[in-house]
């Protein structure tokens, strides 16, 4: 299963982080291939559904999500399915004296034909995840 990682610690308190990515139509400013995301229904907890609209390889590719895992300041976890694969996304928190740092992994678990592609998928998911995490990174110390 392709899966990637990206770790960064920035000078800002963890609540003003937290708020920030849990409200995750905010993905609209820092994930670079999100062209909207949409809260469908909830309050932002577990249960809580977003439609994800990315453009990927040239094409718009719709996620509908669901946060299921909400433990305010330490991790915030949604479950996703696309055409032909199932993603989980977890952001993790730590805060320190100073500091916040957020862990970002997202899984991708192709399925059917789309099983097919996955040495494909894995480059581009590792390069697409150092675009994501400069821009979140960017975004984040703006807060």
């Amino acid at each position: 299963m392709p899966t990637v990682e990206r770790t960064i610690t920035v000078e800002r308190p963890v609540q003003a982080i937290w708020t920030y990515l849990t409200d995750f139509t905010t993905t609209e400013q820092w994930d670079p291939p999100t062209v909207s995301t949409v809260c469908t229904s909830g309050d932002g907890g577990v249960g809580t559904t977003y439609h994800n609209v990315s453009r990927l390889l040239g094409r718009e590719v719709a996620v509908d999500y669901e946060v299921v895992q909400y433990e305010p300041y330490r991790v915030f976890e949604l479950t996703g399915t696309a055409n032909g694969m199932d993603l989980r996304d977890t952001i993790s928190f730590a805060s320190g004296p100073e500091t916040t740092t957020v862990t970002y992994r997202s899984e991708f678990r192709p399925k059917g034909a789309a099983k097919l592609a996955t040495p494909l998928l894995a480059g581009g998911i590792e390069l697409l995840g150092t675009r994501v995490a400069a821009s979140l990174e960017e975004h984040l110390l703006a807060l």
